[in-house]
């Protein structure tokens, strides 16, 4: 799993692993319905799926003959979050008062 925000960042770079994470947000996904979804080969979205994991983005179970993918949503928030609130702490805040104002 990948200890840097870097690791995540360059596992977002490529516009088919974020739609993966996209398609992913709903439930978890066996590999080959990842790949339907793309026109892609399926080592092609094996090495991206791979960059996930590796990322620590996506989790993979094994049911029987088939490799299930989930999101790991928290992670992404997590890691995404300490950035943003890095970088742009004043946005943060106002995105907090906003947030109270409405609730």
């Amino acid at each position: 799993m990948a200890d840097t925000a870097s690791d995540i960042f360059a596992a977002l770079a490529h516009p088919t692993r974020r739609q993966i994470l996209q398609d992913l947000k709903d439930g978890e996904l066996a590999a080959g319905e990842i790949a339907a979804r793309f026109d892609a080969t399926g080592p092609t979205i094996s090495r991206h799926l791979s960059v996930l994991r590796q990322a620590g983005l996506v989790s993979e179970r094994r049911d029987a003959n088939r490799i299930l993918y989930s999101l790991v949503g928290e992670r992404l928030a997590l890691s995404v979050g300490d950035f943003l609130s890095t970088v742009c702490p004043e946005q943060m805040v106002l995105r907090e008062v906003r947030k109270r104002r409405t609730a």
